[in-house]
């Protein structure tokens, strides 16, 4: 890994008040959703995506709430629960995951999908992302796994990634990580030419990164190239993901 120099690094912080505060009721509930990048309708020229990472939405759906069946095209989506209990139904299957599980789909040339909370009695709060992917039509799949704190403590845990065989599969360039970091403790990141990182402190911290700190709910756009540092002055749950910045909409 190279050295980390300042010079080679730009550090963007989001501030809570910088996202998107979305409301409003759902099937047997309500949803509250802090949107990072545009969406449905909201439209922000400042904040239009992130390389091919097109959307990151934080949603907490009220005890057994149900986001009810709508459709999706050409999209790469990657699901990370952070708290209660999680029910993905599509026209395929369905399947509940926990704190800290993952779920990829690719929508690709359409399906219709459902997001659940799982339990009547404790909200539920997930993270949605899309990617860009890196073809048009491609035939749909959704697939899930749990994973244990132990795993991604002190560490950045790959979740979902393009082209690599240990990790759920991302048909678009880049990669989603996790960790849980103690007090103390630092985690580095080799951030590519051509590529950027998006960090997003889901709760806990701060954290510091570079010379910012960054609270719970803050997010940070990182560009350049060289090792990237991340310290945590209290715990935190880190979400991290790895974007290209040259790639927009492939045309096949």
């Amino acid at each position: 890994m190279s050295s980390l120099k300042t010079e080679d690094v730009k550090i963007t912080v989001r501030a809570t008040n910088t996202l998107y505060q979305a409301s409003g009721r759902i099937q047997d509930g309500t949803f509250r959703g802090r949107w990072h990048f545009s969406f449905d309708t909201y439209n922000s020229p400042l904040h239009n995506g992130f390389g091919n990472l097109r959307v990151l939405n934080d949603d907490t759906l009220s005890p057994g709430a149900v986001w009810p069946l709508h459709p999706h095209t050409q999209n790469e989506v990657v699901t990370y629960v952070i708290e209660g209990e999680f029910r993905h139904e599509d026209e395929r299957k369905g399947g509940v995951l926990h704190k800290g599980g993952v779920q990829h789909t690719t929508v690709g040339r359409g399906m219709y999908h459902s997001e659940i909370n799982n339990r009547s009695d404790i909200p539920m709060r997930f993270i949605q992302i899309w990617y860009i992917p890196e073809q048009l039509n491609m035939t749909p799949s959704v697939e899930q796994q749990e994973v244990d704190r132990s795993e991604r403590t002190n560490q950045w845990l790959p979740l979902v990634a393009y082209k690599n065989p240990l990790t759920l599969p991302l048909r678009a360039d880049g990669a989603v990580l996790a960790s849980f970091l103690q007090p103390g403790h630092k985690i580095d990141y080799e951030l590519r030419d051509g590529h950027g990182l998006y960090l997003y402190v889901l709760e806990g911290g701060p954290v510091r990164v570079g010379d910012k700190p960054l609270p719970e709910i803050n997010a940070a756009e990182i560009r350049g190239q060289g090792v990237i540092s991340t310290v945590a002055e209290e715990e935190a749950e880190l979400l991290l993901l790895e974007v290209n910045l040259t790639k927009g909409w492939p045309t096949h």
